[in-house]
């Protein structure tokens, strides 16, 4: 069974990497070969969110636009289409009807995120809104034979489109994001933060509260992917790095304790609804305890006060950190209470068993 997949982002992009690239060699053994093609190259995906590069993203843009249409030729010699949130991050979806259309090709949605919730960029505002065409995603899951979601919020909202529904959370590699030894001697507590320039606000969000905890416990925040060289925050040492691939999993390593905090009120509840809780299974898997905001799936991800613990109020998310700051035991509990569930519940086979259900399910098989 041949099944093509089209992805939005580089492999860079964790969408890309952890909802089809780490399913290539899994599903293979299954039978199932997956070819990955992504829309923009990486060296486009740096472009994307720099205004001052806006021609040179245009024209990149007009590029990888022609290439995706010749690849809509190949869909006619494979089985299933799998699409990764939308074949274009621009316009109406085309692509996907003249693959699943004229190449009579059925088609898998793969829905990680909240994508039917308007969003305004912070790099492009009204213009970026028009260009990504207001209700792509609810076209496409009418199209779709089978929507496969990252959480149970994703798949209740397709399913109320008339959609099939069926929910694959998205996962790491358990055998590579491991528990790692640290050398913590005269080191400070490292409480860790992993994202990107669009989710940084949800950190700052609670910067208020770190600097309240730091006055009366020591420890490092180590910030990786804000996009932000520096980082000021009086009374709180702070190392800020930018993202690299090759050091994912080191700097989850890093972390004694990880921070998930969501910001409701910034993006609105229907939106941070539609987040996968991704970052609460990378912490997990590497076995170090997590705060988190209680939202949709990182509320349901995990058991609160055994693998990690739920903050709402900047008291709430200075008590918990506070808590797992003076308790080298609980940190130690909690990780590795943490590392069980998601050997238990969120390993790549498990879910790759899932994914080829739904694609052959899509297919008739």
């Amino acid at each position: 069974m041949k099944v093509l997949a089209l992805a939005s982002y580089p492999i860079e992009q964790a969408a890309t990497r952890y909802r089809l690239a780490q399913f290539v060699a899994p599903l293979d053994e299954r039978g199932i070969t997956l070819t990955v093609r992504p829309f923009m190259e990486s060296k486009l995906s740096t472009l994307l969110y720099k205004r001052s590069a806006l021609p040179r993203t245009f024209l990149g843009l007009m590029y990888a636009t022609l290439r995706r249409v010749r690849e809509v030729f190949k869909a006619r010699s494979a089985d299933v289409l799998l699409v990764q949130r939308e074949a274009m991050i621009l316009g109406p979806p085309i692509i996907e009807w003249l693959a699943s259309r004229l190449s009579r090709c059925p088609m898998v949605l793969d829905l990680d995120d909240a994508t039917y919730v308007s969003y305004t960029s912070p790099t492009y505002g009204r213009l970026g809104s028009v260009l990504k065409w207001s209700g792509k995603t609810d076209t496409l899951i009418r199209w779709a034979k089978v929507v496969t979601c990252g959480n149970r919020t994703i798949a209740e909202y397709v399913s109320s489109k008339g959609g099939r529904a069926r929910i694959i959370p998205t996962v790491v590699d358990t055998e590579k994001f491991r528990p790692a030894a640290r050398n913590v001697e005269n080191q400070p507590l490292v409480l860790g933060w992993i994202g990107t320039h669009s989710t940084f606000p949800f950190l700052e969000m609670i910067f208020p509260a770190l600097q309240q905890l730091a006055r009366s416990h020591p420890f490092k925040l180590k910030v990786i992917g804000a996009g932000v060289a520096e980082i000021k925050l009086p009374g709180v040492e702070v190392e800020s790095l930018e993202w690299n691939l090759e050091r994912e999993i080191e700097d989850f390593q890093s972390f004694d304790i990880g921070l998930y905090p969501i910001d409701i009120e910034r993006y609105g509840l229907e939106w941070a609804a539609g987040k996968s809780g991704f970052k609460a299974i990378q912490y997990m898997a590497v076995g170090i305890p997590y705060v988190t905001t209680p939202i949709a799936a990182c509320a349901e991800i995990g058991e609160t006060g055994i693998t990690h613990f739920c903050a709402e109020t900047q008291e709430e998310w200075q008590e918990s950190l506070a808590k797992l700051i003076s308790d080298e035991q609980m940190r130690r509990r909690m990780g590795e209470a943490g590392r069980r569930h998601a050997l238990e519940h969120y390993t790549v086979g498990q879910q790759a068993d899932k994914l080829a259900l739904a694609l052959r399910e899509a297919a008739g098989l």
